[in-house]
């Protein structure tokens, strides 16, 4: 009777976490849209150390918490079916943070109007349709721990997951990246703390591009690397980790595709 007792209570807290996750998350989604359109009213003696130690608190863990290494630890605690969640979780509750505590400054790098201003604003709102389309391919149910959840809810097994190169994949491997650097450095109003931010997030975006790329090298394998060596990870990228990647001869680490802990 209580080990049936337990085993309810078990289910009902999976099922509060799932929905509970998403509700954050597209609360925390629409405070980050008004949070990079209107950035923060400027205050005297603004802490922009704070700012940069904020802009790092959301980049490190979300890079750091996908890490093969990192996660296959973590899962040992956390259930997998419930990793995106608590990965998504983790995501809202820095970006919340940063949104509470971040300081406006009153130095001001450009400050546009008419057709800059429209030129500027043009571009960030078709970097949020592209971002949520590149997230779309990618499948948005994984980013945000859905996918897994809803295969427990079913008492289903996951598949494993494979990687199609469809739409903007075809072209850049970074879609979603190049998206989210369009929604920092499409602003008609830069500030001294905008640029610190849209600094640290750029850098950010860089290297979580490249460790991407040996994330899904590792998982997925030679189908990966072949990708790599046909496709560019961004636009205008002649060379570096960023771009065609040539096909190196391939280890036997490398022919096997390993499956996510």
């Amino acid at each position: 009777m209580r080990r049936d007792i337990r085993a309810r209570m078990a289910r009902f807290a999976g099922y509060a976490a799932g929905i509970g996750t998403h509700v954050l998350f597209a609360y925390t989604v629409w405070h980050l849209f008004w949070f990079l359109k209107d950035g923060r009213a400027a205050s005297t003696g603004g802490n922009l150390g704070l700012d940069a130690a904020l802009a790092l608190m959301f980049a490190v863990p979300h890079s750091l918490l996908l890490y093969p290494a990192v996660r296959s630890k973590l899962v040992k605690v956390i259930p997998a079916a419930f990793y995106g969640l608590f990965y998504t979780v983790a995501t809202c509750v820095s970006l919340l943070l940063l949104f509470h505590y971040w300081q406006g400054s009153d130095v001001v790098f450009w400050d546009l109007d008419g057709a800059g201003w429209g030129v500027m604003t043009a571009g960030f709102y078709a970097s949020w349709i592209a971002l949520f389309y590149s997230l779309y391919l990618t499948g948005l149910g994984y980013q945000t721990g859905l996918t897994p959840w809803l295969y427990w809810v079913r008492g289903e097994k996951p598949p494993r997951r494979g990687f199609d190169a469809c739409g903007a994949y075809r072209f850049i491997r970074h879609p979603v990246y190049l998206s989210f650097m369009g929604l920092v450095w499409f602003t008609p109003h830069m500030s001294l703390d905008h640029v610190i931010l849209t600094g640290i997030w750029t850098m950010y975006l860089f290297v979580g591009s490249y460790l991407k790329d040996r994330r899904l090298a590792y998982f997925l394998g030679d189908s990966y690397l072949e990708y790599q060596s046909r496709v560019p990870g961004f636009p205008l990228m002649p060379f570096g980790p960023l771009a065609r990647i040539p096909v190196k001869a391939p280890t036997t680490d490398q022919q096997t595709p390993r499956r996510a802990a």
